[in-house]
């Protein structure tokens, strides 16, 4: 959900003003929608994420655990640096199998992450897919 108020906002200000502009102000209550879908998405999906992420792909401890963010967090500022568009998600499951490759291809779950690598590759053309099909129905409606 927090990845779709930025598409939401430029929606939002092409039918208000009829042009896109990149600097937009994204409104408050647009702001709050997209709080509320990510609030949402911890109390429902969340838990299993953060279950994964922490226990399944390899064990973490406190400097493990500083090491996945501070490797995250670094990679992403050094990609928006560099205008580059990344997905926060992904990068931290990056930084969590690194953690544990560091202690050897034995420190993590290789079947955990073929399925994360399978629901990714599947994700991609489902959402492309799904997007054409609602682009064409809205079209042919209006």
């Amino acid at each position: 959900m927090a990845n779709a108020v930025g598409p939401v906002a430029a929606i939002f200000s092409i039918v208000t003003t009829g042009t896109l502009n990149p600097y937009t102000e994204v409104p408050i209550p647009l702001l709050a929608l997209g709080g509320l879908g990510i609030a949402i998405g911890c109390v429902t999906w969340g838990h299993k994420v953060m279950r994964t992420l922490g226990y399944r792909i390899t064990s973490l401890t406190n400097t493990r655990g500083f090491s996945v963010d501070f490797g995250a967090a670094t990679t992403v500022l050094m990609a928006s640096k560099l205008g580059l568009p990344i997905s926060t998600s992904h990068t931290v499951v990056g930084s969590v199998i690194g953690v544990g490759l560091a202690r050897g291809i034995d420190a993590i779950d290789l079947g955990v992450i073929r399925k994360i690598i399978m629901s990714w590759l599947l994700t991609l053309p489902s959402a492309a897919g799904l997007s054409a099909a609602i682009f064409i129905l809205l079209k042919s409606i209006c």
